[in-house]
């Protein structure tokens, strides 16, 4: 059977329906990081400057980006896979509670506002449930720039004392090696008076790009992708024109959809050292992964079991927990899988359990004791994450799995089942009335 693809937005409450067990082939094509997208996004509000960028993803959390943008005054303009961005006419640094409650990364915006604007107040933000994210390395970096932070009624207030409303370099160090915190901090010193360090800075791909647009607007940033990270302020950016790195994240779901399907296929582009954790555990498993120069090649026949825990980068990313789960539910052996970053972010257990898996929960370890095939059924995606979970082991069920969450699903990941289905494999998005 064939299915016909229906535009996301024209259906209403849809799901996913997967008709399992096609081994799929071919190319599948990696969009650019959301994660990196959002944060580049908000550093339009650092200058007065078009910011154009490309190869961002159209996703719904890239559209409330957007929207929560536009709401303090700024013009953003989509033309194909760009965004056009301009802060000259920011008209208020105070951000909207009902924008910034659906989306998390919005609170990024409380750096770039306060350099710019010398205040800010920004709800504490919102997005998947999958555990407590607090903002207090945010704050705590803030303060040490010089800004009197408040948090009341669930509202972060941050203002500059005294004339001038600039930040003043100083050596900060995060308890935890933080993203969304270094990235805020980043965009704070960026135009601050004199240097600032960030000891146990994250390490993330996602900082490396962040890093790589504010030079390219200016900015004087060095030791991205390190554990310290300098940044010598200036006193103002101009525009630039910057392309987004791939997805890691969408890759690493592509290559464990090849696994899952026990299928040989290309994915591209794919930079591999954003993804060697996650190459080591599929090798570890019995794939063959071969990098190309700009994607990776994927031959998978049986898995084995193999054991994992989420770290901050290079460690194994908690984002593809949940999909790596749904692979070795189907490998040879047991599998022990620690969740270190996330405390709720094992929901999809219980799904994946609906579907046959045999799983175990002790803590926050999962052990999971390979079947040899799961049966499709009616799952819920929890997250993000956990519905591309639920959508990979739809890919290699017995029967047919529905997968509802999509709300979830459509944050992360573009046109997926579009991509999916020209690989081979047999998904249709309906109406779950």
């Amino acid at each position: 059977m064939t299915y016909t693809a229906v535009p996301a937005m024209a259906i209403r409450n849809p799901q996913l329906e997967i008709a399992g067990g096609r081994v799929l082939s071919g190319e599948l094509s990696v969009s650019g990081a959301k994660n990196s997208a959002l944060v580049l996004m908000a550093a339009c509000l650092l200058t007065r400057d078009q910011l154009r960028l490309r190869n961002v993803p159209p996703l719904t959390d890239i559209t409330a980006m957007g929207e929560m943008l536009s709401s303090l005054g700024c013009q953003v303009v989509r033309k194909g896979d760009c965004l056009e961005l301009t802060g000259d006419r920011i008209s208020t640094a105070a951000a909207p509670y009902e924008l910034v409650n659906s989306l998390r990364a919005s609170f990024f915006c409380i750096g770039p506002l306060l350099a710019r604007m010398g205040m800010a107040r920004v709800p504490l933000p919102g997005g998947c449930q999958i555990g407590t994210r607090p903002v207090v390395e945010h704050v705590k970096g803030l303060k040490a720039m010089g800004a009197q932070v408040t948090i009341e009624h669930g509202i972060v207030s941050a203002v500059m004392p005294g004339r001038g409303h600039r930040l003043k370099g100083g050596r900060i160090h995060l308890d935890c090696p933080s993203v969304g915190a270094t990235e805020t901090l980043m965009m704070a010193a960026v135009l601050a008076d004199g240097e600032t360090v960030i000891d146990n800075a994250a390490q993330e791909p996602e900082v490396i790009d962040l890093a790589g647009l504010l030079i390219a607007m200016g900015g004087r940033v060095r030791g991205a992708g390190t554990p310290t990270i300098t940044i010598a302020g200036v006193d103002r950016l101009h525009g630039a024109d910057y392309a987004v790195i791939p997805d890691r994240i969408e890759a690493g779901t592509f290559l464990l959809a090849a696994a899952i399907t026990r299928s040989a296929m290309r994915i591209s582009p794919v930079i591999p050292e954003h993804l060697g954790a996650v190459i080591t555990k599929l090798e570890e498993a019995g794939c063959v992964i071969r990098p190309d120069g700009i994607g990776v090649e994927i031959v998978a026949r049986q898995i084995n079991a193999v054991d994992l825990r989420t770290q901050p980068f290079p460690g194994f990313p908690t984002d593809l927990q949940a999909p790596f789960m749904s692979l070795l539910a189907t490998a040879k052996g047991t599998s022990v899988i620690t969740e270190n970053i996330f405390e709720n972010r094992l929901q999809h257990v219980a799904e994946l359990q609906r579907m046959g898996a045999a799983i175990r929960m002790q803590g926050n370890t999962a052990f999971v004791e390979g079947v040899p095939r799961l049966s499709g059924a009616p799952v819920q995606g929890t997250d993000l994450r956990a519905s591309a979970a639920m959508v990979l082991a739809g890919l290699a069920a017995e029967g047919l799995t529905t997968v509802r969450g999509l709300e979830y699903l459509d944050r992360g990941y573009a046109h997926l089942e579009d991509k999916l289905n020209a690989a081979g494999a047999q998904i249709k998005r309906v109406s779950s009335y």
